[in-house]
């Protein structure tokens, strides 16, 4: 479990550092920096994949996403006594995530690259990364190291072992050494992250796939754009708790149930609900249940991830059923680790509720979001590699 999240000069996070616990809520008002948290989260997810530079470069590339305010924010400007005034850079420009938890730690630093002629010299470059036991990086904790293009992992005599000078600055060292013999730590830190488990916005609109009938196989893990509901929700039913199934649909609505029919071989839901002479099928169900019917598909999965993250799931649901989506979300949570983004009032109080709930406020101070309650001593213990 990851007990800590640090991420630095990512948009309007500054320098944020989040303790974690099994069950986190990041709640805030518009334009607090809920949904830079999530992005970040995503960002540190396309590391175990090699796909962090290419994400960077959807995003605008470092020169958009980096924190546009500046490096320091002296105390006269905090008292009002002068206007926020761009200074003479002191450091090095970075873009740095991390996490931590009691066995291991990971941390990037992304950076600019170095002058060039390449058509690509606006890709930004991995500076370091950094692998440690623990909770805190230390020089004794250190397992992994890349600098540069210098990848060197420590044996167990504690001696220092190279495993490569001339990785590609663009390449993350977990998608090019995580090997389960030589760097046992990477490849299984590089699993773990790979495991982390993200959903959106579903769609639901008159041809969104979760509306159509779609070809029937075993889904323990519900696809991000839904078109496997059906044969999730059945595999849900046959190698999950299908118990527990049956009761998240009654929990929202009641005495209703949903069923799997297969037609050749091609999956579809029909929804049976009290005073109905048939059942409803996906295309008929209005967009706040077949949007809630995706959710128990995703949150009952029979293979839980490590971490499971949730960007605003109350889109489109009716503020009653936002209660019993909170129920569903802390059953998840017994299973994996669950990271929530909301500002929906109703399904706060209720995960408010839950004895795991870690509810982290956000707001933003100077342009710069920063945790409500927290000052900058109350924060986990966090520190970054030198380059």
């Amino acid at each position: 479990m990851l007990t800590t999240l640090a991420i630095s000069n990512y948009r309007s996070l500054r320098n944020l550092t989040v303790p974690l616990r099994r069950l986190n809520l990041i709640t805030g008002p518009n334009g607090s920096g809920k949904s830079s948290v999530y992005r970040a989260l995503r960002l540190l997810a396309e590391t175990g994949r090699g796909g962090v530079i290419p994400s960077l470069a959807r995003e605008g590339g470092l020169q958009s996403t980096l924190w546009a305010g500046p490096e320091k924010i002296g105390r006269s400007v905090k008292r009002g006594d002068h206007q926020v005034e761009g200074t003479v850079r002191t450091e090095r420009v970075n873009l740095r995530l991390g996490f931590a938890g009691d066995e291991f730690g990971y941390a990037i630093d992304l950076g600019l690259p170095s002058p060039s002629t390449s058509a690509f010299a606006l890709d930004p470059e991995i500076k370091t990364e950094s692998i440690w036991a623990g909770p805190i990086l230390r020089p004794a904790s250190l397992l992994v190291e890349r600098k540069n293009w210098v990848v060197r992992t420590r044996r167990s005599d504690g001696e220092w072992e190279a495993l490569s000078s001339d990785l590609s600055p663009f390449d993350s060292m977990l998608s090019q050494f995580a090997d389960p013999r030589n760097a046992p730590e990477m490849f299984m830190l590089r699993e773990h992250i790979r495991s982390w488990r993200f959903y959106d916005h579903f769609r639901t609109d008159a041809d969104a796939p979760a509306r159509m009938p779609q070809l029937g196989t075993h889904t323990p893990i519900l696809s991000n754009d839904g078109s496997d509901m059906a044969a999730a929700l059945q595999t849900i039913r046959e190698i999950g708790d299908a118990a527990v199934l049956g009761h998240a649909v009654d929990d929202a609505f009641p005495r209703s149930s949903v069923s799997v029919l297969n037609v050749e071989g091609r999956f579809e839901i029909a929804m049976h609900q009290h005073g109905l002479l048939r059942p409803l099928k996906a295309a008929e169900l209005s967009d706040g249940t077949l949007r809630y019917l995706l959710w128990i598909a995703a949150l009952l999965t029979p293979r839980p991830p490590g971490l499971l993250v949730l960007n605003e799931p109350e889109t489109s649901l009716h503020p009653d059923l936002l209660p019993a989506l909170g129920r569903l979300i802390a059953n998840a949570a017994e299973r994996s680790q669950v990271f929530v983004v909301t500002h929906a009032a109703r399904l706060i109080a209720e995960l408010e509720n839950q004895p795991e709930c870690n509810c982290v406020s956000l707001e933003k101070q100077f342009g710069e979001t920063r945790i409500v309650g927290v000052g900058e001593f109350d924060a986990p213990p966090w520190r970054w590699a030198s380059r």
